[in-house]
């Protein structure tokens, strides 16, 4: 399997083939908006080869809910163009808007061989990482349990002495993967691998497991007397500061 960096790249995921050679199924965008009248949608792309993947021709796998009515259907690429920065892609039986309308949030997928070699940067094979240990601070805290994938991100799954933890594959968070030497680099906030201490808001003071009392000093009468003779009270209404 292969995973990528959610910012960057794409996500390899293994698929069983009935030919000898393996597949994978390899995550390269999402449709995101209808683009005009003609059936042209808006995509977001989570590879950085778009050139190769989005061919006149290609097949995409759809990723979309079970009541949708392109569930268990492929999408053919007519053409792929840019506008204004962005990815906009044309497809075979999708002639209008309101068909395009159907695609929205739709993930698309490719079919590639397992044993073809990576392009991008930044992406492994899920099986790559699973096992591998992970390190925070120079410190093993556990090792990746499995990857799971979502259309936002992908995340890792960490097993830990006290449980599974789930970390966003984010440079951010995963600064770095050495396949080699078995080892993620991970970079989590506070809290997320362990409870943060709560903060101790019980002031009172206990003395061998007893609660000990302050005195409170009831005496008002220096307040109630009456200011000396010749001295001076400042306005109720003075703000100075000294």
């Amino acid at each position: 399997m292969v995973v990528a960096y959610a910012s960057t790249s794409s996500t390899l995921i293994p698929k069983v083939s009935a030919e000898k050679m393996p597949k994978t199924q390899l995550r390269v965008g999402r449709l995101t908006k209808a683009h005009g009248l003609k059936g042209a949608i808006k995509l977001e792309l989570f590879t950085d080869d778009p050139a190769a993947r989005f061919v006149p021709g290609a097949v995409f796998t759809l990723q979309v809910p079970t009541g949708s009515p392109w569930h268990g259907k492929t999408l053919t690429l007519s053409e792929l163009r840019w506008y204004n920065g962005h990815a906009v892609g044309f497809f075979e039986g999708v002639a209008d808007r309101t068909a395009a309308e159907t695609l929205i949030k739709a993930i698309l997928w490719i079919e590639q061989d397992t044993a073809e070699p990576s392009t991008e940067e930044d992406a492994w094979y899920d099986h790559q990482l699973v096992g591998l240990a992970v390190s925070r601070d120079g410190e093993t805290i556990g090792s990746v349990a499995r990857v799971e994938h979502f259309p936002a991100q992908d995340l890792l799954i960490v097993k830990t002495a006290s449980g599974e933890v789930m970390l966003p594959f984010v440079k951010a968070l995963v600064p770095a993967v050495d396949i080699a030497a078995g080892v993620v680099t991970i970079t989590p906030p506070a809290g997320l691998f362990e409870e943060l201490p709560e903060d101790d808001d019980d002031d009172t003071d206990t003395v061998n497991g007893e609660v000990v009392h302050e005195d409170v000093d009831t005496d008002t009468s220096a307040e109630s007397e009456e200011p000396a003779a010749g001295s001076t009270e400042p306005d109720a209404h003075d703000s100075s500061r000294n």
